[in-house]
């Protein structure tokens, strides 16, 4: 099932934190104004790095996650559970393949809509090792994939209404650098980030690691 956490997470914040709807930082006349509509380069510039820090925190810190179905929902937790049982049967002396291997034939008696058996290699390879060697569990803690945090700021900036283009406009169906904003044009705009950023981290699968 496809992590829809950090789209979630980066649309939310494109609206709340797009500047002129709530809030503006800082405005024209004073340091913070509210509602007025109204963008400016300095304030993008401030507003993504505060979507920035807040990315970070929900994607990497926390680790925010929200996976769709209802009907996998059960031999998803069922596997869970497994791995988690691998991770405190390390120390045995039992194989770790031949455990998967047990494991995965028993969710997929328990759940036959779901064939655990085509999983990806990727999930083979991001579930077993972790479990069967401290060193390589302890690296793989370290790395984090900074691609949605990346591509949700890059698109943040690039998709203000105001800033490149406006649509609609105030008064033309499509403005250029007019820095100003409206309801109509935050959410287009939300949805074209929607989109865009749903198809580069869902569909694409763009990661970058670090670490």
């Amino acid at each position: 099932m496809s992590d829809w956490g950090p789209v979630f997470v980066a649309v939310v914040l494109f609206i709340l934190l797009t500047p002129g709807l709530l809030i503006q930082i800082p405005g024209h006349n004073k340091v913070v104004e509210f509602g007025n509509f109204q963008t400016s380069g300095v304030s993008i510039l401030v507003h993504s790095v505060i979507y920035f820090a807040l990315m970070c925190i929900f994607l990497l810190a926390i680790g925010i996650h929200l996976y769709l179905g209802k009907r996998n929902r059960r031999a998803s937790e069922l596997l869970c559970i497994a791995l988690i049982c691998i991770n405190l049967w390390e120390t045995t002396s039992v194989h770790v393949n031949t455990l998967f291997h047990a494991l995965v034939n028993t969710l997929n008696h328990v759940n036959p809509q779901f064939n655990f058996t085509n999983l990806p290699p990727a999930t083979f390879f991001l579930c077993i090792p972790c479990s069967t060697s401290s060193s390589v569990r302890a690296s793989s803690e370290t790395m984090a994939d900074w691609g949605p945090v990346l591509i949700g700021v890059v698109l943040f900036v690039l998709l203000q209404p105001g800033l490149l283009f406006q649509l609609p406009g105030n008064s033309k169906q499509l403005e250029f650098g007019s820095m100003r904003t409206n309801r109509k044009a935050i959410g287009v705009h939300t949805l074209i980030f929607f989109t865009i950023y749903a198809i580069l981290v869902l569909a694409v699968h763009v990661h970058i690691y670090t670490g």
